[in-house]
């Protein structure tokens, strides 16, 4: 059984956590950077697509592992798929047994009253209302305003229509 430690540098403690991860085994500990852009962290979606059967990723606390209880639940969806297992330092929990099934409970029942995602979404813009607002001599500003999308979506949608004109 290969097991593999998964640290967030953004995190604090993450040098203890590195330690942390070692001392409890850990043949291989990969670190995520900071900065990446939206949905899953490159090294963890690697380490996803890398680990075997009967292998173990281990994280020092699960939050460090997901920013949502949806997050960490596809997480262990994939591992399982894998045939791998999570194993939590702290508190000690693992994916697998009655303890696994425990975990699963208790974080679907978290997700189902969880909003559905944690980042502001704003609604698309249709650009024949920003082209009808445009015309009716509303400027882009108050357009982005009134519908409540950025100004550069407001200009990338007009540009649109004018190349399409």
């Amino acid at each position: 059984m290969l097991r593999i430690g998964y640290v967030r540098l953004r995190d604090t403690g993450s040098a203890d956590d590195t330690a942390t991860l070692k001392a409890m085994g850990c043949h291989v500990v990969r670190a995520e950077e900071p900065g990446g852009r939206g949905g899953e962290p490159a090294v963890l979606s690697a380490i996803l697509d890398f680990i075997g059967p009967g292998d173990q990723l281990v994280v020092t606390r699960l939050e460090h592992l997901a920013a949502s209880s949806r997050s960490v639940l596809e997480v262990i969806e994939r591992l399982e798929g894998r045939g791998a297992s999570l194993f939590i330092i702290e508190p000690e929990l693992c994916s697998q047994g009655e303890g696994g099934r425990a975990l699963r409970a208790a974080l679907e029942a978290v997700a189902s009253v969880e909003p559905q995602s944690a980042a502001r979404r704003r609604k698309p813009a249709a650009a024949q209302e920003i082209r009808a607002l445009q015309r009716a001599g509303v400027g882009p500003v108050e357009i982005a305003r009134r519908l409540g999308v950025s100004r550069m979506t407001v200009w990338r949608k007009l540009k649109a229509v004018g190349a399409q004109a």
